[in-house]
């Protein structure tokens, strides 16, 4: 009987015999609810959650769809409850989501907003292919108000003082008349320009352009305005205001010279031809307090009185010009520096300059020497113990002298350049026979000073951020901190401390690790001004600044409801569009959609007839079973 037993077990392994079930299933098309929880909706909450009861109540909804309910701002999230205090409304992108996680079932939308979007693709037309329907509600008033209304300013971050920097910004109508309205721009309160414009249905879009004198150094806070309509309801979108900070980077040269010559004052002229440079014409003699106002150094054909000038600069590591001429101290000038060496004993020469088209340092290609008559020089060929690069070579007779007339030279973090002849203003006033004006040669020796004045060394702990924020939803501050050999630290721990002015409160919180930089979030502070310090845990660096947040509300710009783009995104996507007041109408649309009816199917599984598990053990026990026996029993 064992031995049957696990014979047996073995053909039913070798046959293994099945048999089919089959299950059947019903699944319903789905049906999503979308809602729009921005602020915008304000005024409609209890109609919104009325639609909702209405359709989660619904008995012949829920038989024939399986529903399914979101709610949306900026992002698409489960319905949890609705506040309707997001500050940015997209629509597309939840849509778009949707049709993603829906593909591959049979699903119609209903989308309940009021239809304005302020950021993301336009959903009007995008959703053309889109295969789920789209069955829309226009929540709120779409009654149609006149208004007008401030469009973005256009503004640069800097200004220069004592210039005029450009401000541009427009005057949006929304209505079916004509009005006129004064718009006014105000820096710090005080008014600077005023302007009255023509709108009307067809005109209804007025550009804004002026130039605004940046007076006083600091951060200045401008607002444009339009007077508002007397039937104007929304008149939170009648004022933008944004920020410029006035920096005054006026450059200090000295120009130090021990004799009088026409050179000194035709670059004085060239050079303070910038407003932003100041040129104050120093002796070698003067006292160190005199050379601590200057930024830049021209030494006019130096001599042995220039000893402790040379000084001087070296201590402050200041970049220098080095001019020189018919009487300059060679075996002085070749002493008291080691960048480079000008070889002696030659007569006094004409010489003419020859442009290095491959020059890279900054742009000459504005400039020629075209008509230029030749300079004063006695020296001779100049050999450089450090990196530099021609500017100007020397020409005499018309033969290239390969020896540089005007070479730059230097370490990143100081920057010099030495010119090799006397008698600029002779260029100056062929400039002025050439073109009739100075400009070719002022520009070109501006570009030089300001080649001097931009120094590239690097801070280890660098901020980005903007001096104002329309709103708290665009408010970010990110930092990058660089170790000891300027390469990123990810593992550094930098942390910002910022205090809001009115009233004098703190917060202080970590920066988090992004993509190669440091972020603080800044979203959760309300409209004020700020200042605010980023240190880094363990090092000696930090870094401050300040911004103001406006208050600023995307959702308030709108004056009444878009119920047009929500019947086109129906229209596009063969739904159905309709008022809160209409739900019965959508209810028999949703139920009567031939499209839209519950799938029996059907699903066919070949089960085995056995149990692998326990028929194996079962023929192990069988056999064992026997051979025990048979050996209890002396049997073979």
């Amino acid at each position: 009987m064992l031995r049957f037993i696990g014979i047996f077990g073995l053909l039913l392994l070798l046959i293994n015999p099945k048999f089919s079930k089959i299950s059947y299933t019903l699944e319903k098309p789905n049906l999503v609810l979308l809602l729009d929880n921005s602020s915008s909706m304000q005024g409609s909450e209890e109609t919104v959650k009325d639609l909702l009861g209405k359709f989660q109540n619904s008995t012949e909804l829920s038989d024939r769809f399986e529903i399914a309910s979101y709610q949306f701002g900026k992002k698409l999230r489960p319905l949890d409850s609705l506040t309707f205090t997001d500050t940015q409304t997209d629509i597309q992108k939840p849509l778009a989501t949707l049709k993603d996680v829906y593909a591959r079932r049979n699903t119609a939308v209903v989308l309940v907003s009021d239809g304005n979007q302020n950021i993301g693709q336009d959903y009007g037309f995008s959703n053309s292919k889109n295969p789920m329907a789209m069955y829309t509600i226009t929540v709120g008033d779409t009654t149609s108000y006149e208004d007008v209304s401030i469009g973005p300013i256009n503004v640069n971050k800097y200004a220069f003082l004592n210039n005029k920097y450009p401000l541009e910004s427009y005057v949006s109508y929304q209505g079916q008349g004509a009005t006129k309205v004064r718009v006014q721009i105000t820096v710090d309160g005080a008014s600077v320009y005023r302007e009255t414009v023509n709108l009307s249905k067809t005109d209804n879009l007025k550009n804004i352009s002026t130039l605004i004198n940046a007076g006083k150094v600091g951060v200045k806070s401008i607002t444009v305005n339009v007077e508002a309509l007397p039937s104007e309801k929304n008149t939170a979108n009648n004022t933008k205001s944004t920020s410029v900070e006035v920096i005054n980077e006026k450059t200090t040269i000295a120009l130090v010279s021990d004799m009088l010559h026409p050179d000194i004052g035709a670059l004085k002229k060239a050079i303070e031809s910038n407003e932003q440079r100041e040129v104050i014409i120093l002796k070698p003699t003067d006292t160190s307090q005199a050379f601590e106002e200057a930024d830049i150094f021209i030494l006019y054909q130096p001599n042995g009185l220039f000893k402790n000038v040379f000084q001087f600069i070296d201590q402050k590591r200041a970049n220098v010009l080095i001019v020189t001429g018919l009487h300059t101290d060679y075996n002085f000038l070749n002493s008291i520096q080691p960048d480079f060496q000008i070889e002696i004993g030659y007569p006094e020469q004409e010489v003419f300059g020859n442009l290095n088209t491959g020059f890279s340092k900054f742009d000459i290609t504005d400039f020629d020497l075209v008509d230029f008559p030749p300079l004063s020089s006695d020296a001779g060929p100049v050999s450089f113990n450090q990196a530099n690069e021609t500017l100007l070579d020397v020409s005499i007779r018309g033969l290239n002298m390969e020896t540089p007339l005007l070479s730059v030279y230097g370490e990143n973090e100081r920057k010099k350049a030495l010119f090799v002849g006397e008698g600029l203003w002779k260029w100056r006033m062929q400039s002025f026979r050439n073109t009739g004006d100075f400009l070719t040669m002022d520009t070109f020796l501006g570009k030089l000073i300001r080649y001097l004045s931009a120094n590239t060394s690097k801070n280890r702990l660098n901020l980005t951020y903007s001096r104002n924020y329309e709103g708290s939803n665009t408010a970010y501050i990110s930092a990058t901190y660089f170790d000891e050999t300027y390469v990123f630290d990810p593992n550094a721990t930098l942390t910002i401390s910022i205090t809001n002015t009115d009233p004098n409160s703190v917060t202080n919180m970590p920066m988090v690790l992004k993509n190669g930089y440091f972020e603080a979030d800044l979203t959760n502070l309300g409209a004020g001004s700020y200042t605010f310090s980023v240190k880094v845990n363990g090092e000696n660096y930090s870094e401050t600044g300040s911004f103001s947040i406006s208050d600023f509300d995307l959702e308030k710009q709108f004056v009444s409801s878009d119920y047009k783009k929500m019947e086109q995104l129906a229209q596009n996507t063969g739904g159905r569009h309709s008022f809160p007041s209409e739900f019965k109408g959508t209810l028999t649309a949703l139920i009567s959609a031939n499209t839209y009816i519950p799938t029996q199917k059907s699903n066919e599984n070949f089960v085995s007839l056995i149990d692998f598990k326990i028929l194996l053990g079962l023929i192990v026990l069988a056999f064992a079973m026997e051979w025990f026996i048979r050996k209890f029993n002396g049997l073979i």
